[in-house]
């Protein structure tokens, strides 16, 4: 099947060099069928709590792909019904990416927390897209003191998504970029049509803080003063 124009971002910009990758919350596991296809690590794992659906996606993928279960193959597949937060990346000394996305930004914070801190000596890259509370989840990712490689931001279906690539190693022939609360490279825009989406994600998250701080009586003002500094 076909990926939509979010996953297939997030599916470009899975790199090379990755032994073990973790489509997590996989669903019907679309983004990870894709990498199995091209073939971008070792092993390609399913992640997902729900017992029918990883049921339903391990017969998919032994059809499919039958010869990528065998010991023999150049990647193999796996298939895991268990909460992500217990990935059994201590298994294993090699370079894993987990990959993240469509669930809320809280969830996706305390997923990943509790990931990098049963496992603080594994080399472990995060892909990251949430559905929201990307400040939150940003604000974690500092206190952890991830490293950002890149960010990006897109549109699908009138919905705003940005997608963080952020990693635990600390590679000493790389400068460290560190990750910023409302994002840094989301808004530096090459094109005329991504300048258009920046700004209007910018317009429209302003709007919802200055609104949730308005209605809840929160103070948020600090948020609203970071987007605010934002320049395009």
């Amino acid at each position: 099947m076909k990926l939509g124009k979010r996953l297939k971002q997030i599916e470009s910009m899975v790199g090379t060099g990755y032994d073990y990758i973790w489509d997590c919350c996989c669903d019907h596991g679309l983004l990870g069928a894709a990498l199995l296809e091209r073939q971008a690590a070792s092993q390609i794992h399913f992640v997902d709590i729900v017992p029918d659906l990883m049921h339903e996606l391990k017969n998919k993928l032994a059809y499919f792909y039958p010869e990528n279960s065998e010991p023999t193959s150049s990647t193999q597949w796996q298939v895991h019904c268990m909460d992500v937060s217990a990935l059994p990346l201590q298994d294993h000394e090699a370079k894993h990416l987990v990959i993240i996305a469509g669930i809320g930004g809280d969830l996706m914070t305390e997923l990943v927390a509790a990931i990098y801190q049963k496992n603080p000596a594994v080399d472990i890259d995060f892909l990251l897209c949430p559905v929201h509370h990307q400040f939150t989840l940003r604000q974690r990712l500092i206190e952890l003191d991830f490293n950002l490689k890149t960010e990006y931001l897109l549109e699908e279906n009138h919905r705003f998504y940005e997608i963080l690539l952020v990693s635990t190693a600390k590679d000493s022939n790389h400068p460290y970029t560190p990750i910023a609360a409302v994002g840094n490279l989301i808004w530096k825009s090459e094109t005329q049509e991504q300048s258009k989406i920046a700004a209007a994600y910018l317009k429209k998250t302003l709007e919802h803080y200055k609104r949730t701080q308005r209605n809840h009586k929160t103070d948020m003002q600090y948020i609203v003063d970071a987007y605010n500094a934002i320049t395009l």
